[in-house]
């Protein structure tokens, strides 16, 4: 058999098929053209153009062109505008001859500058598209899965400077104070005025005294100060965002919240919440989180909203050779805990933080056979804290003994972790190359749209 050898066939400078006989029938730009009708985008952003002057890029095709970016995982717009040069199925989907030019990056950089920065337009092609698939029957908010993951920020960890910054209030605080002093007024005890977020200065020379907000230090980036400085177990310290998201059992993203990476997922949660609620409040009926949201701040809110709480199982916190939390009986009727050994442990205080405080009586922890397995206290005192609130983390541990939890829960793995892991290998969810929270936000809007499109698209283009 003879050897071919097609080196010089390569500069054959004529084609003579049209985009459309090019393009294969089963193409993926094909399953995301036909999913929606893409004029929905005109009315978005018909008020951010000027009646006058020369023609404009089509605002279709600039954000088709950051369709194509997100949805096939280029996180780059420069090298996304050189893939559509050359890529006929991506010219077919934008519309652009074989021989017409395609848009440059410095094209849709200006625009987003001049347009798109301060508008609304990337959550409102986000909820277009939802929508879209809510008409289809695509989406079923019944039961909605959540959970938060972190995306590496552009920003360099090794520059930074130390910030003191206030304690951030929690949108629970006046509620949670009010609480505490009730609890308080019941043992007849003094109300406080504050929390411990917060302190009180006296000023010696006018005798004013007044409420200040206690400051932490924190790292904060020179490179992206918006970022947050992530330090979790065993993962590398970088700057990251924080992204929280809910999805149905579909797999369809109903909600998404952008924040700095240094917030904890319960403090994220209740801003998220709150969206996802204006949108789908009256139709969910179940939410399933993980053991970090398995607080009871979190979990009043979710009872409150009149929805029910399915979470796993947390660990106790105990060292090892001593009693566990569990071991120790509380008594609603008499609010006390009885140990091991069968001593009451009685209400002594609630502290600033929300916490009850029962202690035991230190003559006889003196003389119990159980004492080192209890505390090691120099005065032979346990003390057992447990949160205003704890009778919602009650509550969800009584959900998590019934068969519908061993239904719901473990879906967990099929949807919103099949979510993050499909966005993060597939649509640049992974690490972003923007900075600050708005474009963070912007972008997050954008992935999560290309990964609902893509959902639909290929649900619709199977039926």
């Amino acid at each position: 058999m003879v050897m071919t050898n097609r080196n010089n066939l390569k500069h054959d400078p004529f084609i003579l098929s049209t985009l459309e006989e090019i393009v294969p029938p089963d193409h993926e730009v094909r399953k995301l053209e036909a999913a929606i009708d893409w004029t929905f985008v005109y009315p978005l952003v018909k008020d951010l153009y000027s009646g006058m002057g020369r023609p404009s890029i089509d605002p279709v095709v600039l954000f088709k062109m950051i369709i194509i970016n997100y949805t096939f995982g280029y996180n780059s717009m420069r090298r996304t505008c050189r893939e559509i040069e050359v890529n006929f199925a991506y010219r077919w989907f934008l519309g652009i001859s074989m021989t017409e030019a395609v848009p440059n990056y410095s094209t849709w950089a200006q625009n987003y500058i001049r347009r798109y920065k301060d508008s609304e337009v990337f959550d409102q092609i986000f909820s277009t598209i939802l929508n879209q698939a809510i008409e289809a029957g695509f989406v079923k908010p019944e039961t909605v899965y959540g959970d938060a993951t972190h995306v590496k920020a552009s920003a360099n960890k090794r520059k930074s400077r130390r910030e003191d910054v206030e304690l951030t209030k929690k949108v629970y605080e006046d509620e949670l104070l009010k609480e505490i002093n009730l609890v308080r007024r019941e043992h007849g005890q003094k109300e406080i005025d504050h929390l411990s977020r917060t302190e009180l200065d006296f000023d010696e020379e006018t005798g004013e005294i007044t409420e200040r907000v206690k400051k932490k230090e924190i790292k904060v980036s020179t490179t992206d100060p918006e970022s947050g400085n992530y330090h979790k177990e065993d993962h590398e310290e970088r700057f990251a965002y924080c992204q929280t998201v809910f999805c149905d059992g579909n797999g369809f993203v109903l909600s998404h919240y952008t924040a700095p990476g240094n917030l904890h997922d319960s403090i994220t949660f209740h801003a998220a919440y709150k969206i996802l609620n204006e949108r789908f409040g009256e139709q969910i009926r179940n939410i399933s989180l993980d053991a970090g949201y398995k607080v009871p701040a979190v979990l009043k809110e979710i009872h409150d909203q009149g929805q029910t709480a399915y979470m796993p199982y947390k660990r106790p916190m105990t060292k090892a050779g001593y009693f566990r939390r569990g071991e120790y009986t509380y008594d609603k009727q008499t609010d006390s805990y009885q140990c091991p050994a069968g001593k009451d442990l009685k209400y002594a205080t609630t502290d600033r933080q929300g916490y009850k405080q029962y202690k035991s009586d230190p003559k006889e922890c003196a003389e119990c056979p159980f004492l080192d397995q209890c505390t090691r206290s120099r005065n032979h005192q346990k003390v057992i804290i447990r949160h205003v609130w704890a009778e919602y983390t009650d509550w969800a541990e009584e959900i998590r003994h019934t068969p519908a939890w061993k239904e719901i829960y473990p879906r967990r793995k099929e949807t919103i972790e099949r979510v993050f892991a499909d966005d993060k290998e597939n649509h640049c969810l992974r690490f972003t190359r923007l900075r600050g929270l708005r474009k963070n936000s912007h972008q997050a809007s954008l992935i999560f749209a290309c990964h609902n499109l893509q959902r639909m698209a290929k649900w619709k283009w199977v039926s």
